[in-house]
Parts: C-alpha cells; structure tokens; sequence
C-alpha cells in the first residue's frame, strides 16, 4: 500500500521511479504510446512544483531549530531561509519545465501514430533453366561475346508479372540465387545468371522484392515431383516460347546435376 505520511521513503520511491522510467525511455518500440507517457511526466512535474513549495515552507516553518555545525542558531536559520529561497526558486524555474511540457503535450495530442509499413523482402525467382543443346548455345554466347549479351539473351525469356507468377506457382523461388560447386555467377541489371561450362546448363534468375505473406509459403514447399512439366530444347529462340505453355524452370531428366533447394 502506497505510504502518504513518509517524505523520505517517497522521496525514494519517486526516484526509483523515475530511474525506471529514465530507462524504459532510452528506446521506446511503440510511440502511440509517448503521449500517455509524456501527460504522466507532465503530472509528476506539477507534483514536484508543489514538492519544492513545500520543502521551502517547512524550511521556513521549523528555522527556529535550525543550527549549524557549532551550534550557532542564527547561522542556522539563516541557511535555512537562503535553502527556501532557493527551493522557491526552483519553482519557479519548473513553471517554465511545465509550460514547455504542456505544450509538447498538446502537440503530441495532434499525432496519428501509423503502424510500420510492412518490411519487404527480397528474392529471386527462376526466369529459365536451360540445358543441353539449348545451354550450349548460351554458353557459346558467354564465350564469344561475355555474360552481360548472354543475360540480355536470355531475358528475352522474361515476360514480367507472368513470368513472376509462374515462378511462385511452381515454387521456383529462392532466397538466394542456387548455385552448385562447379557453377559461375555474373549479374547485369535485376538478373543474376548462374551457369557451368562444364556441367552445361545456364539458369537465368530476377531479383523479386515482396512483403513478407503467409500466403507465399504454400507455393514455396511445393516440389519438382508436383510439378512434372519439363523444359525441351526446340532451337526456335526465346521470343517465340509461351511461359504459360512450357515449364522453363525444370531440368533435363539427362543432367547430373543435384537438385536446388526452395525457400521463401
């Protein structure tokens, strides 16, 4: 039960509460809730206002058992009623303190706290996977003319949100770009081109930026076995492929390469 009667023991828990509050402060995580914290400051100045008032009064109410360290009583008195001078000076400089606060208050008032925008997260789907004949043809372009003309090729197998949405449905989406020990890794512009001269395939992939959605895992677990559909080799160049035809992302059955893990 709180103590009413006791200056010293709620001089000691206004410090102690003040030192909690000093430290809950220091980095508060919601600030809807600063108002509320600010009006209980703002109360606990005008408390202290009275506080000092008092403190003053009861220097000058009990001067006349004041005494120094001599014993002297005049002297004691006397440093008693320069301690309330002091004291109501104090006040008086908390009546600007609480002036201020007021104010911020009345300012802090007018604020609409908004949530956090969503964080976004970034991705990469897979925009084509190719291997065999059709690899080889890309590879022969990263070695005749560099990787940057090889993504620039192969992007034509990009057909934006549609190629997107294919990637999600089928799971080929991935924290980061997948890439096996014998792999080799060239970037231009959004897209990320991982390929094997030795293994030969070449994977075209495209940074996606999302808002974290639960939504998203379901298609992320899917697996190849649930998606049976296989890219062929036609010779016919990227520009004339359907996304929503063919299955761009899948591997040869012929290739050795080991398996690449999904995340969302």
């Amino acid at each position: 039960m709180p103590v009413y009667d006791n200056p010293r023991q709620g001089a000691t828990e206004a410090f102690d509460a003040l030192r909690r509050l000093a430290h809950a402060t220091r980095s508060p995580q919601d600030p809807a809730e600063l108002y509320e914290v600010l009006g209980g400051v703002l109360g606990s100045v005008r408390s202290l206002r009275q506080v000092l008032d008092q403190l003053a009064d009861a220097h000058i109410t009990h001067r006349a058992r004041a005494h120094d360290d001599a014993g002297n009583q005049a002297s004691g008195a006397s440093a008693a009623l320069a301690a309330a001078d002091e004291l109501h000076q104090a006040g008086t400089y908390l009546d600007q303190v609480e002036s201020r606060l007021n104010a911020a208050s009345t300012q802090a008032g007018r604020i609409a706290w908004h949530p956090n925008a969503p964080e976004t997260s970034t991705r990469w789907i897979s925009v084509v996977f190719l291997d065999g004949g059709e690899a080889d043809k890309v590879l022969d372009i990263i070695s005749r003319d560099g990787t940057q003309t090889a993504i620039d090729h192969l992007a034509g197998y990009d057909y934006g949100e549609e190629t997107t949405q294919v990637a999600l449905a089928n799971g080929y989406v991935y924290d980061a770009p997948p890439r096996g020990a014998l792999d080799r890794v060239a970037a231009h512009g959004e897209h990320v081109l991982t390929y094997s001269p030795l293994l030969g395939h070449v994977n075209l992939l495209r940074e996606y930026t999302v808002a974290p959605d639960p939504a998203l895992a379901e298609p992320a677990q899917r697996t190849a076995a649930q998606n049976p559909v296989r890219a062929h080799a036609t010779g016919t160049g990227p520009t004339s492929r359907r996304v929503d035809a063919t299955d761009w992302f899948a591997r040869n059955p012929s290739t050795t390469a080991q398996p690449r893990g999904l995340a969302l």
